[in-house]
């Protein structure tokens, strides 16, 4: 019989998020986690201190994701916290 091993979801960290969950790259293995909203519920579950940021943007392959689009273990995942500049 196969053994079927779970997909990891890896996430990379950037700026505030990075010092909130204290690594440089998060992995989520086999949460159910379909959507870049569904994404978003795990994080402020699993690290209520990222509810404090005045936004957070979640990029797929390189590209700014909406709520309603795909996340995987294939894709390129990235959060970004809100930045300021002078």
């Amino acid at each position: 019989m196969q053994t079927i091993t779970p997909a990891n979801m890896n996430i990379k960290l950037f700026g505030i998020t990075r010092e909130i969950i204290g690594e440089e790259q998060l992995t989520i293995t086999d949460k159910n986690i379909r959507t870049v909203a569904e994404l978003k519920t795990w994080l402020f579950s699993a690290y209520p201190s990222i509810r404090q940021l005045s936004s957070l943007a979640v990029a797929v392959n390189h590209t700014y994701a909406e709520d309603a689009d795909p996340v995987g273990p294939d894709h390129e995942i990235a959060l970004i916290p809100p930045v300021s500049g002078g």
